[in-house]
């Protein structure tokens, strides 16, 4: 017992004496969910120059780092930052300079609205998005007769809700020099008997759209200060843009460095010669919230303007299969280039045919697994045959949850019973690799990664339609759900190893809710608030 004193002594005096390791903030009583390898929790993490350096228990985390700055979680739940896999942030941002037409249930209720918002913007051109003509009780599309009326000096342009189709006024198409001999592939310019009505679909809308005058760089960063601010405040601490040209990655960059702008962002450029000269001259961009090394290249139109490449005719309209935005050997040229140079390949597809024509040139070019990560986006009607091919060759789905709840109410109308169910098809999807990349295509929709996550799970509109889910067979397990707007998501990105999980060596981006996704009864999850969200250990939302 004489012996055994000395060395408890010794042992006594050598944790008391042992210096704790300083910490910039000392996050405990919470409960964490980590989202690493093997799904832990935690009740308490210590943060240091903007990563995290420690989680385990309160006991553990207290006793091991000493700080000046302590937050008691008071039980609360933690996440990692969620991250949008597939957004249109800078788009988002200038468009809460327009006319919000969301919601609106006819087209009266939109001219009424752009009246008001010419009436106090009364300079330059009149834009606006948003509209959703399956949200009115007379599905057909507009004409612009109002539009000319009442605008006969400023040019109009009003877009469609996924940013497929605009209607525009008779100005707006004069200055682009449209008329009724005009010709356009992969579009649609809509005429009624000899008179162009205005509405533009797909290729059709940039005809007008690229006359527009560019914005200013003061115009550009209160865009992405304004789309910031409200991503901030539903627990966005990262975002895939889908879609730039190159010039934005200095603004976007300059505005990261000011340190306004602490928003992550995978940004793909889009198809265009001028950003595959760029990049391909450059190299790829990375910064810690800044991430250039994809792009973005569109197959064809969307499902709500029939502009969907379809294997066999719309249901509800005969004839009609949409069309691909360019020509198959478009497609095929620019994957191998893409691919010689490294860089990553992110596909819109919408329509069984388009996805299928993608796949087959992703095959060919990927010859099998590997670790490029090339994306289709949406990948949204498929047929059952082709599912294979995202497995085969390690093809990434990368999907919006909450576009099967907005469509579900006549999706089945363009589709037909029996092709719908290869839409929206999460979970076979997810069989195919084992993950997937979760988004919103916000302004598509909304931007709250919480109605992503609802939709995923639940499958039914905030009302709690319909009463056993749409397609529930293809509903995600919450677990799944929350990978897919975390570490999954960043691993779309390439970024796994830096951030999606709450893992020592990883930025401390993480959100504090007042509920706990994976326990809470799937009627409340959407009463679920934010309370906090954190960027590199800095509060960027809340109290």
């Amino acid at each position: 017992m004489k012996k055994l004193f000395p060395v408890l002594l010794a042992a006594i005096l050598f944790c008391s004496c042992r210096k704790k390791s300083d910490a910039d903030l000392i996050v405990f009583n919470a409960h964490i969910y980590t989202a690493d390898s093997l799904f832990s929790t935690a009740e308490a993490m210590a943060i240091h120059e903007g990563k995290i350096v420690m989680t385990g228990t309160d006991d553990e985390v207290l006793s091991a780092f000493e700080t000046k700055q302590q937050m008691d979680a008071a039980g609360k739940f933690i996440y990692p930052g969620f991250i949008d896999g597939h957004s249109h942030f800078f788009r988002y941002g200038e468009g809460l300079q327009t006319v919000d037409l969301v919601g609106t249930k006819s087209w009266q209720e939109i001219v009424d609205r752009v009246k008001a918002f010419a009436a106090i913007n009364n300079e330059g051109w009149i834009l606006g998005r948003g509209w959703d003509q399956n949200d009115w009780t007379n599905k057909e599309f507009p004409d612009n007769t109002e539009l000319n009326k009442l605008f006969p000096g400023r040019p109009v342009l009003l877009s469609r809700i996924d940013g497929h189709a605009a209607i525009v006024n008779q100005l707006a198409l004069d200055s682009a020099k449209v008329t009724v001999a005009t010709k356009v592939s992969g579009g649609e310019i809509a005429v009624k008997g000899t008179k162009l009505t205005g509405l533009l679909v797909d290729n059709a809308v940039d005809l007008v759209s690229h006359k527009i005058p560019a914005a200013s760089i003061g115009q550009m960063n209160e865009s992405l200060l304004d789309a910031q601010r409200n991503c901030f405040a539903v627990g966005l601490t990262s975002v895939v843009d889908c879609g730039l040209d190159y010039p934005m990655i200095s603004v976007i960059d300059a505005l990261q460095q000011s340190n306004k702008l602490k928003m992550r962002m995978y940004v793909m450029l889009s198809d265009d010669q001028k950003n595959f000269d760029y990049l391909f001259k450059n190299g790829a961009f990375k910064s810690d919230r800044l991430n250039v090394r994809s792009f973005k290249v569109y197959a064809d139109g969307a499902l709500g303007s029939r502009g969907a490449c379809l294997l066999e005719p719309y249901a509800d309209r005969p004839g009609k299969y949409g069309f691909l935005l360019n020509t198959k050997e478009h497609f095929a040229d620019v994957a191998q280039k893409i691919a010689d140079k490294g860089f990553q390949m992110c596909t819109h597809a919408i329509g069984d045919s388009a996805n299928r024509e993608v796949l087959n040139i992703y095959a060919k070019v990927l010859k099998g697994k590997n670790d490029r990560r090339w994306r289709i986006e949406h990948a949204q009607v498929l047929n059952p045959a082709d599912l294979r091919l995202f497995g085969e060759n390690s093809v990434v789905p990368s999907v919006q949850p909450t576009h099967a709840t907005s469509d579900m109410y006549w999706a089945g109308d363009r589709l037909g019973n029996a092709r719908l169910k290869g839409a929206y098809a999460y979970k076979q999807l997810l069989k195919e690799n084992g993950w997937l990349v979760l988004g919103t295509d916000f302004p598509v929709e909304n931007i709250d990664p919480l109605l992503t996550f609802y939709a995923a799970v639940v499958r039914k509109d905030a009302k709690g339609y319909p009463a056993g889910g749409f397609q529930p067979e293809n509903a995600l397990t919450r677990k799944e759900a929350l990978l897919g707007m975390t570490i999954w998501a960043a691993k779309g990105s390439f970024e796994e190893k830096e951030k999606g999980s709450l893992e020592a060596g990883k930025f401390a981006d993480f959100v504090v809710l007042d509920q706990d996704l994976m326990k809470v009864p799937s009627s409340k999850l959407l009463n679920t608030k934010v309370l906090k969200t954190y960027i590199n250990g800095e509060k960027v939302y809340g109290k």
